[in-house]
């Protein structure tokens, strides 16, 4: 039977993990932005449809298959968002400065549309 100690320890285990997850996943989405913005990679607009997917995955579903077009680094940056978000402690836009005008700019740069308001 865990005591009030094991208790304590698992929600401080728990309160790191959650901070480090959100750590690099800030990272990682920082370098799939500049990447996506750069757009000089064949890997950019599969790179750009990601990062539309973390900010507004009901407009923009990602399959996740398309883990395989990229290149080992890039897929490890994007898994690194995912857990990010799977904790959800901040909005991967939130966590780059002026992340919501810089996906905004990516999404439009990339002509991925946004659905039509019923």
């Amino acid at each position: 039977m865990a005591g009030p100690l094991d208790i304590d320890d698992d929600m401080e285990r728990m309160r790191r993990r959650k901070s480090e997850a959100t750590a690099k996943g800030g990272q990682a989405f920082l370098r799939l932005l500049q990447l996506a913005a750069a757009g000089d990679s064949g890997q950019a607009h599969t790179v750009a449809r990601f990062i539309a997917s973390t900010y507004n995955g009901q407009d923009f579903p990602y399959d996740l298959y398309d883990l395989r077009l990229v290149d080992i680094a890039i897929s490890d940056d994007m898994l690194l968002c995912i857990d990010a978000l799977r904790w959800g402690q901040s909005d991967l836009h939130s966590l780059v400065p002026d992340g919501d005008r810089r996906v905004r700019a990516v999404i439009e740069q990339w002509g991925l549309k946004w659905p039509e308001a019923q």
